[in-house]
């Protein structure tokens, strides 16, 4: 719908988008090889075709790649498929409140944090519970409850010497930081998580997997310094959204690892089910971005399943899921730039397009009748069926799956004139060579049905393939030509079994046609028939009467 009518969604080359411009950074600085840049192109169309969304297009030109999806509504969409997805699992080592913390202040005597026991209650936890399959599932990735940010209490500020270590006083448990980098600890100090361009891609360098990092959580409330990556996203086999059964309203996002992930999993469980405070949490780790941070409460979790919650919405979990399913980009991109885009053909190619269609379907009817006469009637109904039919499917196809019409979808669409067209022509010729070899009307409208259908089948049948082949080897508007191409000639051939052909029958039983009148298109002059046949014919209408 659209408008508050029920017409088809146009493509971004008559409606205008969304674009976003990724530039591919290495490590190095060089540029990126082509053939990593054509994988993160396939990876990005996948995702884009796994989000539902028709007619978008994805090129690569030079370091960058270029994203554009039609609606002006679609800008999430576009910045959701250029997530780098690079998913870790990490061991927390330390977390603190968001704000920065000034790093010239002389500080007091740290404030005592409560012991891990105290805080443990309200903390959510990584726990191996039995799925359906039997399968120890792991709730590896909820949201971190209210007790979690009491459980892991840093001081309000941290020496300026950076020790590695704070002293223990009583019976309370001070934030261990041992082995904890001072470089870190400094970069620590000046994150400020309420900024959200913290919290969209680490802000700067290129993350790796082998080092202790900085980051923020998605809510930009907390921040953590996290341990090297013992589980890579690559591990994932799958992942699915799927609606929390215990928690209604809420979804979730399970994933499955493969064997050496399931291994690198229960290794990294495992040596965090033996420390305490922040240390007993797994930071999971997406694009830079703590998802989540649970503990672990119960031991390992052997079973290779996790799932991942976190107050996730249905759309969100699905993005998720979407993105992780599909696999990291091979390159980290940055987005150079988001904007809006104007049609680039606009509406008056629009314009343009559908006149030409009418033209073309207007000289099509003028040579039926000319050279059919009344038969252009039938002609022009099954043309009209056709249109109405097809009309009908792509409005469809807009509303439920987000189908986009575009200017070669357009040309598809007049294509199929002629192929309907083509269709009517053969039958009405094998009709007419029916006549001229004695046959009458009724009988030639029958026998002429069964030699002409083969041809029509086959000739769509051709057509069809050569549809289905161009679709599976282009990309982008070309797919919009084949797609469209390949429907009219499925709707071609319901027309014309199922109206052009009834039709026909049911004329052929009137004064007019089956009486053979001069302008019916089937009078004898009109089909050509030699003066023998007409008598013969005659006769044969005499005994019928």
């Amino acid at each position: 719908m659209r408008d508050g009518k029920y017409l088809p969604q146009l493509g971004l080359d008559l409606a205008g988008g969304t674009t976003v411009t990724l530039t591919a950074v290495t490590e190095s600085g060089n540029p990126p090889q082509e053939e990593q840049m054509n994988q993160a192109v396939n990876i990005i169309r996948q995702r884009v075709n796994g989000l539902g969304i028709a007619e978008a297009q994805v090129t690569a030109q030079g370091d960058s790649i270029i994203v554009q999806v039609p609606g002006h509504s679609q800008r999430e969409v576009v910045e959701q498929v250029g997530q780098t997805a690079k998913l870790y699992f990490r061991q927390v080592l330390f977390s603190d409140a968001a704000a920065p913390q000034p790093s010239n202040t002389p500080t007091s005597s740290p404030s005592a944090s409560p012991s891990a026991e105290e805080g443990q209650s309200g903390r959510p936890s990584i726990e191996p519970s039995e799925s359906s399959s039997g399968r120890a599932m792991g709730k590896a990735l909820q949201n971190e409850g209210p007790g979690q940010a009491q459980a892991g209490a840093a001081p309000s500020t941290l020496p300026t010497n950076m020790p590695t270590s704070l002293p223990t006083g009583g019976t309370q448990q001070q934030p261990d930081l041992s082995g904890i980098k001072k470089s870190t600890l400094m970069e620590f100090q000046k994150l400020d998580c309420t900024d959200k361009k913290n919290r969209s891609g680490g802000g700067g360098e290129i993350e790796k997997a082998n080092e202790q990092v900085v980051v923020c959580d998605r809510d930009g409330t907390r921040k953590y310094i996290l341990g090297p990556a013992k589980v890579l996203g690559t591990s994932v086999d799958e992942a699915e959204a799927i609606s929390d059964p215990q928690d209604f309203g809420q979804w979730k996002v399970t994933l499955d690892f493969d064997g050496k992930g399931t291994k690198q999993f229960a290794a990294l469980t495992t040596e965090a089910s033996q420390q305490q405070g922040d240390r007993n949490l797994i930071a999971i780790e997406l694009d830079r971005t703590v998802i989540s941070a649970p503990g672990i409460t119960n031991g390992a979790i052997t079973g290779g399943t996790a799932e991942i919650t976190g107050d996730f919405k249905q759309k969100e979990a699905q993005d998720l899921a979407n993105v992780l399913r599909y696999g990291a980009l091979p390159l980290e991109f940055r987005q150079s730039s988001i904007e809006s885009v104007s049609p680039t053909l606009g509406r008056e190619l629009l314009t343009g397009g559908l006149l030409a269609g009418l033209i073309g379907l207007g000289v099509v009817a003028i040579y039926v009748f000319f050279y059919y006469r009344g038969l252009g009637v039938v002609s022009i109904l099954s043309l009209a069926g056709s249109a109405l039919l097809t009309f009908g499917v792509v409005t469809l196809m807009s509303e439920f799956i987000g189908y986009r019409l575009t200017l070669a979808g357009v040309g598809g669409l007049i294509v199929a004139i002629g192929i309907t067209a083509d269709s009517f022509i053969v039958y009405f010729e094998r009709l007419r060579d029916e006549v001229r070899e004695g046959k009458t009307l009724r009988q030639a409208v029958e026998r002429s049905w069964g030699r002409a259908r083969r041809t029509i089948l086959t000739a769509d049948t051709v057509t069809f393939l050569a549809a289905v082949i161009l679709y599976i080897v282009s990309v982008d508007q070309v797919r919009g030509f084949a797609f469209t191409l390949g429907l009219t000639t499925f709707v071609d051939i319901l027309v014309v079994f199922l109206f052009t052909k009834p039709l026909m029958s049911l004329l052929v039983r009137t004064r007019f046609f089956g009486g053979g009148h001069r302008f019916s298109g089937l009078s004898a002059s009109s089909l050509g028939v030699p003066e023998s046949v007409k008598a013969r014919t005659r006769r044969v209408r005499t005994r019928e009467a």
